[in-house]
């Protein structure tokens, strides 16, 4: 009962307060949707809006105030890199700049070098390439700053393609560029581009992003590799305590709503919280938890995760044990987006599922939406409406 109300009255206080949709599943990093959508969303809607995309791009949408931001690349080796402004209520482009990639755009022929999402501080917006370039704007599309990082450490690249999304932390933003050859993660000076800090990390290709653990006074920065996921101060790099029993390279960690460290490692092992000078607790570990390419979502004292056979698994956070499975239509390769009655997730083809998860016991999956084109990337919510892109289109759902 005890645990019940804390989760309930943090669950309360996410959702009192509107937040903007600033980085890859959210502002959060868990995507949790901290306001209403309806189960009547559709393509029909008087509010519904699609537009053509140039190029391709496997990067989610991100959302500042009444504007969706995104990233493309185009051209026969996708040298042209892309990054687009549209009015969320219309549609329309508010504006879209052009740069040229400096660094290596060879990717696997299901990725491509727009594969990273974008990301905020309400102010700026930054995005990062696969081909290590890194563009900071501000709202209305004025230059900033920009990195292209292989100048500096040429032997950042791989042959398949990077899609590790940043984070700002602290005014600093993370990147993570960790591969075969030469791994790093940058923190980054947002307001001047300039490099604060550099950590080697274990080399290997990694396409998992970092989190973000919001504590009362200040912030953490989790990364997560093949030896497992590393906490850190994102003024210094100073490594706060590691935990080293593997974990995915693919489906990134999420922090729940009472902080507790979701890692998809032998299965899906949960931490307590972690506090400076002590080395958390492991709560639970399920093995039957493991995600496939999505990364875990949470919703109060839930946690889902989508394994490869395209099972869709609610699991109690504060003890692993499982509340119910549902087979959905896949392949499924973004993550799914919740909120406290509903989850919503987009397979490949295009298909758009809406999963009622208000009981316990039991998940229905109680409407379907069909796109008609290729989906790759995690949806974005803002304002009641869903926001996800297609290989050849951004989409808007409203009712």
């Amino acid at each position: 009962m005890k645990h019940s109300f804390l989760f309930s009255l943090i669950f309360l206080l996410h959702i009192s307060v509107h937040a903007d949709w600033l980085s890859f599943r959210g502002s959060l990093g868990n995507g949790f949707v901290d306001e209403k959508i309806s189960s009547e969303i559709s393509t029909d809607s008087s509010k519904s809006w699609s537009v053509s995309l140039p190029g391709r791009g496997l990067s989610s949408p991100i959302l500042v105030g009444d504007l969706v931001f995104l990233t493309s690349s185009s051209g026969p080796d996708q040298s042209n890199l892309h990054i687009l402004a549209f009015n969320a209520e219309s549609g329309q482009v508010a504006w879209e700049r052009v740069f040229r990639a400096t660094g290596r755009t060879i990717c696997h022929k299901k990725t491509c070098v727009a594969a990273c999402t974008m990301v905020s501080d309400g102010k700026v917006v930054v995005a990062q390439f696969s081909s290590n370039d890194v563009f900071c704007l501000d709202m209305k599309g004025n230059l900033v700053w920009l990195r292209g990082l292989t100048f500096d450490y040429p032997n950042i690249a791989n042959g398949l393609g990077m899609s590790s999304s940043p984070v700002i932390a602290q005014g600093v933003l993370i990147a993570q560029v960790e591969n075969d050859a030469d791994s790093f993660t940058f923190g980054i000076n947002l307001k001047n581009g300039t490099t604060l800090w550099k950590k080697s990390r274990p080399r290997g290709a990694n396409w998992t992003s970092p989190v973000v653990l919001k504590k009362k006074s200040t912030e953490w920065v989790g990364l997560q590799s093949k030896e497992g996921l590393s906490f850190l101060k994102p003024v210094n790099g100073e490594v706060l305590f590691s935990y080293l029993d593997g974990a995915s390279t693919i489906p990134s960690s999420a922090i729940a709503l009472d902080r507790t460290v979701l890692i998809p490692s032998n299965g899906l092992t949960a931490l307590d919280e972690p506090s400076e000078g002590k080395t958390p607790k492991q709560i639970w570990r399920n093995n039957k938890l493991g995600p496939g390419t999505g990364s875990p979502a949470v919703s109060g004292d839930q946690v889902f995760v989508i394994n490869r056979a395209n099972v869709l698994t609610s699991a109690s956070i504060q003890t692993g044990e499982i509340n119910w499975r549902l087979r959905i239509k896949g392949p499924v390769s973004g993550s799914p987006i919740v909120t406290d009655k509903l989850l919503f997730v987009f397979n490949e083809e295009g298909l758009c599922q809406v999963v009622d998860i208000k009981k316990k016991s039991e998940a229905n999956v109680i409407k379907e939406i069909d796109l008609k084109d290729t989906i790759l990337c995690t949806p974005a919510a803002d304002k009641g409406s869903l926001f996800v892109r297609s290989d050849k289109k951004l989409w808007k759902l409203s009712n």
